[in-house]
């Protein structure tokens, strides 16, 4: 492809302007991908040199400190203790007392079955007294995960600890030998509540961001090499067990079962949700931006009753919304009726049931509901930022002849990227995970015969986030298909958001608007 220089890109026509500028975006796209993947292997290849540093570290401290700092070693906290930091001392001693008791206690026990996810699953057993055969429970894979998982964390959590001990112990034997006095418990004290009060502050939403976020998100990722499934549900119906990565090449496969391909229907799906993701997210962008324009236009008269009709929509909630929309919609609903009554139509129309053409009708029909859906969000946006346009703007553009198309293509639309860039990149992101609209309007129908034996009646207007819903219910839950499809998502999610960020304006001319 050619590349222009700026005097020739100005002397282009606004289409081949426009088609210029879309061209070099899906160009740039290989480059953003490579630029991404050399970042991650800089990223890991500066991790092991941080390691190596850190073993190299704590081998010198041991080698160079002295008797307080070396049993400091096995006993967390001791050289704190023998220099008079008793507070530090004591906080150490009882986290290590801590570990070791909770390994001792169950932590080495949820290890030790992480391995193979439980040994002995439900049985029957015969009781004399009663003379039945009655059910036992033994094994818990589901818990075996989950507080193998957790107990990982535990031991990472204290390696940490103790490297902390370590470097305590190689400060404290330099601030001696500098001849100054060493930090009291008050002082520390005083610390956490003064210099170092962020740390205080962020101590708890970082514990819980640990233990309810990125401990569920791996145990997610764990499931997804597993048998985890209705049939398997770690105690009741019997054990699960590590597959390794046969979920993913399931997933992946293009000859799975009967001739069915799990990779074709999770790459139709995977189109319809970018292409809904699209429409969704720019349809409401550019009309709720009109929308406000119209609105804030000199002459419009209640002004407030507008906003206010149109905010409407926002305060009754979707599941009501969504599912009067839904019937109205139906074969037999209300739409159907007029039309009938009216003799446009002869028979009733099957929106939400016509597979023909893919179930185009219902695919146009649930963008459609979702732009009266998503216009007042984005009006209510736009008026904010457009209010905040210097006004002066306008007026040079209007004594230099700028027609209103110029005015906004000049200054509203590129003021508007500037500012709901990353919203918009954002919204993007959150319409493929749009489950509300989807599964209240068409509960992912029509129907995908070709499809739906891939686990839970795939449709047309499924989307993964459905999708993944319908494959987690039911007895033939398969909760480690749901995982890898999750993951799926995650990395076409993440993928879309690393490679659009850096293009945004706000974020490659952030001095523009300064």
């Amino acid at each position: 492809m050619k590349r222009y220089s700026d005097l020739e890109y100005l002397q282009l026509s606004k289409w081949k302007k426009f088609c210029y500028r879309i061209l070099c975006f899906f160009l740039s796209i290989p480059t953003a991908l490579k630029n991404a993947f050399l970042g991650i292997g800089r990223f890991f290849k500066n991790a092991v040199l941080a390691v190596g540093r850190e073993f190299k570290d704590i081998a010198v401290t041991f080698k160079e400190g002295d008797g307080k700092t070396r049993l400091s070693y096995l006993v967390m906290g001791w050289g704190c203790l023998r220099r008079g930091q008793i507070l530090r001392g004591l906080l150490f001693l009882l986290f290590e007392a801590v570990f070791i008791f909770y390994m001792v206690v169950s932590g080495g026990y949820w290890l030790s079955m992480l391995p193979s996810l439980g040994k002995v699953g439900p049985g029957k057993t015969y009781d004399p007294i009663l003379d039945v055969y009655v059910y036992q429970y033994n094994d818990n894979s589901f818990k075996i995960l989950l507080y193998g998982v957790l107990t990982i964390f535990f031991i990472i959590a204290f390696l940490y600890t103790w490297r902390l001990n370590v470097k305590q112990n190689k400060l404290a034997e330099e601030i001696i030998k500098s001849g100054k006095p060493l930090k009291s418990g008050r002082d520390d004290l005083r610390s956490l509540v003064d210099d170092k009060f962020h740390k205080t502050l962020l101590a708890l939403p970082l514990t819980g961001i640990l233990v309810f976020t990125v401990l569920p998100i791996v145990f997610m990722i764990l499931v997804a090499f597993t048998n985890y499934d209705g049939s398997h549900d770690g105690y009741i119906n019997g054990l699960f067990g590590w597959q390794g990565f046969e979920n993913f090449r399931t997933l992946f496969s293009w000859k799975g079962a009967n001739g069915h391909s799990y990779a074709a229907t999770f790459g139709e799906i995977l189109t319809w949700t970018l292409i809904w993701a699209v429409f969704a997210t720019f349809t409401n962008y550019f009309l709720g931006m009109f929308v406000a324009m119209m609105i804030n236009k000199k002459g419009v008269r209640v002004k407030k009753l507008w906003r206010t009709i149109l905010v409407m929509t926002i305060a009754i909630p979707q599941f009501i919304s969504l599912l009067y929309v839904s019937k109205m919609f139906a074969k037999n609903g209300i739409v159907n009726g007029v039309l009938l009554d009216l003799g446009w139509i002869r028979e009733a129309i099957d929106f939400w049931g016509s597979t023909a053409n893919n179930g185009l009708l219902a695919r146009v029909l649930v963008i459609v509901i979702n732009i009266w859906i998503g216009i007042p969000y984005l009006m209510l946006i736009a008026t904010g930022i457009l209010m905040n346009i210097p006004s002066d703007l306008y007026e040079s553009a209007k004594i230099d002849g700028a027609s209103g198309w110029k005015q906004y293509t000049k200054i509203t639309l590129p003021y508007m990227l500037f500012i709901t860039g990353p919203y918009l990149l954002t919204q993007f992101t959150s319409n493929m995970n749009n489950f509300n609209v989807i599964f209240l309007l068409t509960g992912g129908a029509p129907t995908n015969a070709a499809a739906s034996w891939a686990s839970g009646n795939v449709g047309y207007t499924d989307l993964l986030i459905t999708w993944l819903f319908k494959i987690t219910t039911g007895e033939d839950a398969k909760y480690y298909l749901a995982s890898v499809v999750g993951i799926m998502v995650f990395a076409v999610v993440a993928l879309i958001t690393l490679v659009v960020y850096n293009r945004l304006p706000s974020v490659k001319n952030e001095e523009d608007f300064q």
